[in-house]
């Protein structure tokens, strides 16, 4: 387990891929430990790990919050719906809320597709991707705000209609969303069957 002055002086560093190592090490979102390997996504995972741990009161708290919030795209977003999810958790840990979290919430909720998931790359008319949406569901489901931006229930629907067409990432993403899900939607949890 890392220490704060650890963390901050990876980041100091700039060894971003060390740093995203550890804080996704045994997390579910480790799957996607290439693209969270990056300076963007790694400062929002830092950010959560630091509200985890209840210091998100530090001088590097405040620093990763100024940089996430100096790469936020014209479009309300960070890049694709994966950076955008903890970019957003990351804003939002501790209760942070703003003009910033509104805009990467509408981003989400323009990205997502008719069928409740999202695609891998921000363009709508791309292929959906189960594992970008279980991602983003995990990320974000236990924030009110990301459940009155976005069709939860349609996300969850989709996911209990296609469950046994997930791939192992998907399928282990989704399980533990599902659970953060259970309580936020009207469906029951025993409706979804992981055999």
């Amino acid at each position: 387990m890392m220490t704060v002055k650890q963390m901050e002086r990876l980041w100091e560093t700039q060894a971003v891929v060390k740093l995203a190592g550890e804080l996704l090490a045994a997390r579910p979102e480790g799957v996607f430990r290439v693209e969270l390997s990056q300076p963007l996504p790694t400062a929002g995972l830092l950010l959560v790990r630091l509200d985890e741990l209840s210091q998100g009161f530090t001088p590097l708290a405040s620093k990763l919050t100024r940089f996430i919030l100096s790469q936020q795209e014209s479009d309300g977003g960070w890049g694709d719906p994966i950076v955008t999810a903890v970019c957003l958790r990351g804003l939002m840990s501790g209760g942070g809320e703003g003009t910033a979290v509104d805009q990467g919430l509408a981003y989400l909720a323009m990205l997502q597709k008719p069928e409740g998931i999202w695609p891998r790359v921000p363009i709508r008319r791309m292929p959906d991707d189960a594992s970008v949406s279980a991602f983003v569901l995990l990320q974000l489901v236990d924030q009110p705000r990301f459940h009155s931006a976005v069709r939860l229930t349609d996300a969850v629907d989709w996911f209990t209609a296609n469950q046994g067409q997930l791939d192992t990432d998907a399928k282990k993403l989704w399980k533990i969303a599902s659970l953060r899900c259970a309580g936020r939607t009207k469906r029951p949890v025993e409706a979804w069957n992981w055999s």
